[in-house]
């Protein structure tokens, strides 16, 4: 199948539509909490920015989706748009429900240049998600909380990994009809995850700090997992993303940079002398 292509559009968009569940988070098994598990949650220190995030984001594709000409392409973006609403109401069912303490700040103005917000939000997604495909796994693993819970936010991934699938097919879909090929379409990946990296880098240099409430990602699981180690979490992402990508058509284009890095910063890791004896 050409990238570019009528039959590749067709590929992406349909296989993101047929993918799609419908629930209702109000409705979702809940489970009830023990107080440490309760005590546990409150203190996790990032559930403003995961709200602040979800909730831009529906606004950020909501916007562009607005802006397509293509009838498939619309509906496509206009369904990732509502479930990216879907998520924000998810956590508002979950603050709610466990009494958390947040509060809800204004979303920042997208600005006139939706493509760009766009294309910017969905690379941060890949990064995000690539990232947090390993927390995920640390943290069910550790059973840091009750296994229900985990199994709610695991519908949440599945999207997510449908997001970025359907967002890395639809960039090299338009950039291939503008007449890209793919060592250009590659190049405007890497300045887009550059962009991404380093608004990641601005969230890490935040440390303890309260954050801006604008990304979301991995890098605070040393704070609320034992045992968290770069090492291990590199590989769990790596792991991860495998596991999770193995679920699409063979034809569909994966996310292929961070694994790419990911592995290779795995190799040379795996030379290094362990200090705890482990090859």
């Amino acid at each position: 199948m050409r990238i570019g292509s009528e039959a590749h559009r067709e590929r992406f968009c349909r296989q993101f539509i047929d993918s799609h569940q419908q629930f209702d988070p109000v409705t979702l098994p809940w489970p009830k909490l023990a107080e440490p598990e309760l005590d546990r949650i409150r203190t996790m220190p990032f559930w403003r920015e995961v709200l602040h995030t979800e909730r831009r984001a529906g606004a950020i594709v909501r916007a562009f989706a607005t802006t397509i000409d293509d009838p498939l392409v619309r509906e496509a973006i206009d369904l990732q748009g509502f479930e990216e609403d879907r998520h924000a109401r998810l956590l508002r069912v979950m603050i709610e429900r466990y009494d958390l303490a947040v509060e809800e700040s204004d979303i920042e103005p997208i600005g006139a240049d939706l493509h760009t917000a766009f294309v910017d939000f969905g690379y941060g997604e890949c990064l995000d998600s690539f990232l947090g495909f390993g927390m995920f796994k640390i943290a069910r693993q550790s059973r840091f909380l009750p296994e229900p819970l985990f199994a709610i936010f695991d519908t949440l991934m599945i999207e997510e990994t449908r997001h970025i699938v359907f967002f890395i097919n639809w960039m090299a879909w338009q950039e291939a009809n503008r007449g890209h090929g793919a060592w250009m379409r590659s190049l405007t990946s890497a300045r887009y995850y550059g962009r991404a990296i380093r608004r990641l880098v601005r969230t890490i240099r935040s440390g303890q700090k309260e954050n801006d409430g604008k990304d979301f990602s991995a890098t605070q699981a040393g704070i609320f997992l034992d045992g968290f180690t770069f090492r291990r979490f590199v590989e769990e992402c790596c792991a991860e993303n495998a596991r999770r990508m193995a679920d699409f058509d063979n034809d569909l284009l994966r996310p292929r940079l961070l694994p790419s890095l990911a592995g290779a910063a795995l190799a040379g890791l795996r030379l290094l002398p362990s200090r705890t004896g482990r090859s």
